[in-house]
């Protein structure tokens, strides 16, 4: 019986979590849905009196929404793919390759996790406009690919690995870049997994360091769109347009996360087991 009453209390605080925190989303595309009037009525509706899908075609014209979706794909795919790959030769030399003061360096990798963002902004904003890289792709994609926190993830991932299997490949003359791409990272796809996709939806989501260095309409991406869109709507005050364009924002990550679930779980769970 006990069991039972923990088990259904278990439930009932997920789907309590689960509407928490599936709230806002709701109200951001049932306000999507909705006509001007409805969307500024008080005390609000939940839902639309009527389906009004055409907002989205409307967000969609009001703005280079088309860029703004190219900018965000380029800049998060390429800078997650350099991220990955820098932190994958990192962890794994941390890990599995001996070299002088190996410690030390990897404190010092970690220590810059500990230096606010706001404070690299000048430094980084001087060094690329030195190199004439403001409103360029490489703005927006080099300075964000060397970041500490994928290295320590993956770190952390490797040091459980079987260290025979290393050894293994080793007598069988593999090298360290055979062994890494054919035998550790195969092994470690559910936390590479969970790696990727958190390091897609900060790329995506990210707004100072893109407003900062993409001054130009057509170098934009999605969240600086999105308040253009709000600046091109009279006067921010057409909320289901600006709801329309969150959404649409927001449905590449729902689509990768739909498909990467389950190695995404797989990823965190094994961390949250092993670490």
């Amino acid at each position: 019986m006990e069991n039972k009453s923990t088990t259904l209390l278990t439930y009932l605080c997920l789907v309590l979590a689960a509407a928490i925190l599936g709230l806002p989303f709701f109200w951001m595309v049932s306000t999507a849905l909705k006509s001007a009037q409805e969307a500024a009525l008080y005390p609000p509706r939940w839902l639309p009196g009527e389906l009004h899908w055409q907002n989205f075609v409307i967000a969609w014209q009001a703005a280079p929404m088309g860029r703004f979706y190219l900018n965000s794909l380029v800049t998060g795919l390429a800078t997650t793919f350099l991220q990955i790959s820098f932190a994958l030769m990192m962890a794994y030399a941390f890990v599995f390759v001996r070299f002088p003061l190996k410690r030390l360096l990897f404190l010092l990798v970690l220590a810059t996790m500990m230096i606010p963002v706001e404070m690299k902004l000048v430094p980084n904003y001087l060094l690329l406009a030195r190199l004439h890289w403001i409103n360029t792709y490489w703005a927006l994609i080099i300075p964000p690919a060397a970041h500490a926190f994928p290295v320590f993830v993956l770190q952390q991932s490797f040091r459980t690995f079987p260290r025979d299997l290393v050894e293994a490949a080793k007598v069988d003359g593999a090298g360290h870049l055979h062994i890494l791409l054919r035998v550790v990272i195969p092994a470690s796809r559910p936390m590479l997994a969970a790696v990727v996709l958190l390091s897609f939806v900060a790329r995506w989501n990210d707004y100072l360091w893109p407003l900062i260095v993409a001054n130009k309409v057509t170098m934009r991406t999605l969240p600086i769109g999105l308040a253009y869109l709000k600046e091109t709507t009279e006067g921010g005050s057409q909320w289901h347009l600006l709801m329309a364009g969150a959404v649409m924002a927001a449905v590449p990550l729902l689509v990768l996360f739909l498909f990467t679930q389950k190695q995404f779980v797989a990823g965190i769970t094994r961390g949250a087991v092993r670490g």
